[in-house]
Formats: structure tokens, sequence, C-alpha cells
């Protein structure tokens, strides 16, 4: 019973290293169990809501170290190929890696259509370039699953159903220790836990941390969006 859990392993104070007690409680739900229902092939949102729902009574940042996991993952839940599924998702089930989901940008919030990130394909790797802000875990994640624009794609290129600006994103896996990714620029916040701003400067990575086909990154950032922020 997760009330019962939370009665030993949340507490309800105010860490003083937030970064720290993040941590801390992934660990912990991934041991307990609990992370499980944030991944794989069968996500129930109903049940992703009561378990929010019970740990947010305990601590508010218990409910965002288990969000987190499945908002930053369910990317490669709903669409990355099986080698991403088993490279990733059994370490996001245990708490033994930290996700991160990087769509917003400075000019690109609601706005997601408008983002200006780019990933250029080179070979059998993409370049990325551009920043993200307003990271949730940013600074402390493990990988981060990042929305771009990708150069490869026609500019006239769009599948049904989506607005013009939004064709041409792709979406990929990026781990935190990538040479040209900067995750140091930190966001205070009131209600705080660990966010961000990223820089990406020629940050190569393989072509297969890609997450679906090439231009397919927005209908993977909505289907990810549509399960987890119930």
């Amino acid at each position: 019973d997760l009330e019962a859990w939370a009665v030993l392993h949340v507490s309800q104070e105010h860490a003083a290293d937030v970064d720290a007690a993040c941590r801390a409680l992934v660990k912990s739900l991934g041991g307990g169990g609990w992370l499980t229902h944030a991944v794989g092939d069968a996500i129930d949102t109903r049940a992703i809501c009561l378990i929010r729902e019970t740990l947010a009574r305990h601590s508010g940042l218990a409910d965002f170290a288990f969000a987190m996991q499945g908002l930053g993952s369910g990317a490669i839940s709903l669409a990355g190929s099986d080698a991403l599924k088993a490279r990733y998702l059994p370490r996001v089930a245990r708490g033994e890696a930290i996700a991160a989901f990087a769509l917003s940008e400075p000019d690109a919030g609601s706005d997601v259509a408008a983002l200006a990130c780019t990933a250029r394909a080179d070979g059998e790797q993409y370049v990325l370039d551009g920043v993200k802000t307003w990271i949730s875990n940013g600074g402390i994640a493990d990988f981060y699953v990042v929305f771009a624009r990708d150069a490869g794609m026609r500019p006239d290129s769009q599948s049904a159903g989506e607005a013009p600006r939004s064709r041409g994103i792709s979406a990929f896996v990026v781990d935190a220790d990538r040479p040209g990714l900067d995750a140091s620029q930190r966001i205070e916040l009131m209600a705080p836990h660990p966010m961000a701003t990223l820089s990406f400067t020629n940050c190569r990575i393989p072509a297969t941390q890609r997450i679906g086909a090439a231009g397919e990154g927005f209908k993977v950032a909505m289907r990810t969006l549509d399960v987890f922020r119930t």
C-alpha cells in the first residue's frame, strides 16, 4: 500500500539539499517498486494520477520525483526502439537513472511548434545545437529526451494532422555526459525542485539515439504529455 510506504519513506521536511533529496527519492521509489507504474509499454494514467495524489499529500518533491521519471522516459516507453527501451527503461524503473523531458525553449514554451533547437544529420550521428530551458531534473538527470528541429527534413514535409510549424521535429535521447551538453545553468524556484537551462553546442549523438522516425517528434511529445500531464 503506497500510503503506508510513504509514511515510512517520505519525509515531509523541506530538504536543505534539494538535488540530493530528489536523487534519494527516485532511488527509494525505484526500490519500492512504484516507478514500474510510470515506465513501460502499458502505462495506466489512472494509476499515475492516484500515485501522484498520494505522494503529494506527503511531499511535493516526492510527487515530482515520481512524475518526472515517467515524463522524462515516456517518449522511450511510447516510441523508442527495442534497444533504447532495454538501455534506459529498466534503470529508470529501478531508480538508478534519472530522466528529464527537454521540450521548452526561451521562445517556445506553450508554443511548442516554435522551437529552434536543431538536429543535423552527419553520417551515423546527429549534431544538436540550441537551448532548452525550464527543464525539470535539469542538472541532475542522467539523460534527457530532447526535441529538436530536424535539419534534414524537407520544408514541405508534413504528416496528417500536423500544423505547419510542428513539422520536421525529431526526438532524441541525449546522455547527460555527452560533450557539447551544458546543464550547469540552474533555475531557482519558490517550490524547490531541480530545474535548469540546457545548452547544446555541436553536441554529437549516435543516430540510433533518435526516438521514432525522423520528423515524428511533435507527435511523440504530445503522446507523452497526454499520458503524464493529466
